[in-house]
């Protein structure tokens, strides 16, 4: 079975191709990805009518460019995967519409991905798979979650953020410290120069006795401490803020991972989502769960983003599972907020 996976649901375009065989972990053939970080930048944040805009332009251009690399025509393909949510509504709709226009060109039939899902399962599409039971920490752009996960589609929420997410104070407090957008990887860059310890932040609710996260705290005393500095912040001063910011969020979403797999007593780790690049929370992940005896999977670097090889993997798996099934209802829609447990 070929997938062809659509992905468009914020600000990168995606599209891939994915072949599941029986029962095996579906293998990625061919992907394609348009990053729209150069047109948002000039906003400092993603403007929505331009993302959908945008998305128009450049979704035929990288089917045909996928098709090519994977040496395959269109007609191959058995299922058309799509995101349809979360996400910003009008770029989802693109991407729901070309979908169900292929695959209603084509006689074949469609299937609307959960943005997350897609997300959760993308470690599968990496070199080191996992296998189920896991812990999940995902961490993708408004959403910082721990779940257990037993199977495709069998996913138990342990804890979630109850304001701004990971992603999303990173991005928050990069901004105060004038960085550009995108604010966490340019945080993250600049704090590599700085000293972690120059400043005492909180860490919100690590010790509450609860898997949930807040991350709105922080933020708000990054911004108390730029006020602090006042108007002429030394390149030191934000490289050692930006250092303690991101030592904050890692130590929190280590911990909390670390109480998760405690109280589940499952000894797998899996990291999703754009913060699962972070390179210092990929160290402190990697050094806390050998000193525990856990295995911990993440995605491959390129594919932490938003994709469409998470979107063709997540439908070639719930196929595989017996927990969709596509339809020839060529008619659609899209759900911008989508809790995952009702995907």
């Amino acid at each position: 079975m070929l997938v062809l996976g659509v992905e468009s649901s914020c600000d990168e375009t995606g599209v891939a191709l994915v072949e599941a065989t029986g029962r095996e972990t579906p293998r990625l053939l061919a992907h394609a990805l348009h990053s729209q970080i150069d047109m948002h930048e000039a906003y400092g944040g993603v403007v929505p009518e331009l993302a959908s805009r945008d998305h128009i332009r450049r979704l035929v251009p990288l089917a045909r460019e996928v098709l090519a690399r994977a040496g395959r025509p269109l007609a191959d393909a058995d299922l058309i995967a799509y995101t349809r949510g979360p996400g910003l509504a009008g770029a989802l709709l693109v991407g729901a519409g070309l979908a169900c226009a292929l695959a209603a060109s084509l006689g074949k039939p469609v299937l609307g991905v959960h943005h997350l899902e897609g997300h959760l399962l993308s470690p599968f599409l990496s070199a080191d798979p996992p296998e189920f039971p896991f812990v999940a920490l995902l961490v993708s752009g408004g959403h910082t979650q721990l779940m257990r996960v037993d199977g495709v589609g069998r996913y138990e929420t342990l804890g979630e953020t109850i304001d701004d997410a990971a992603g999303e104070a990173f991005d928050k407090s990069a901004k105060l410290l004038g960085l550009g957008y995108p604010g966490g990887p340019q945080l993250a860059r600049l704090a590599e120069f700085g000293d972690p310890t120059a400043f005492v932040l909180p860490r919100p609710l690590l010790h509450s006795g609860t898997l949930d996260f807040s991350f709105a705290g922080l933020k708000t005393a990054v911004l108390t401490q730029v006020k602090r500095l006042g108007g002429n912040v030394c390149e030191q001063d934000r490289a050692n803020l930006a250092a303690a910011t991101q030592e904050a969020i890692v130590e929190v979403l280590v911990k909390k991972s670390l109480a998760a797999l405690r109280a589940t007593a499952l000894e797998r780790l899996v990291v999703a989502g754009g913060v699962g690049a972070n390179r210092l929370l990929r160290e402190r992940l990697d050094e806390a769960c050998r000193r525990r005896g856990v295995r911990v999977h993440y995605p491959e670097l390129a594919l932490c983003t938003d994709n469409g090889a998470m979107i063709a993997m997540a439908a070639a798996m719930r196929l595989q599972a017996g927990l969709a099934r596509a339809g020839h209802d060529y008619a659609f829609d899209v759900k911008p907020r989508w809790p995952l447990e009702q995907a």
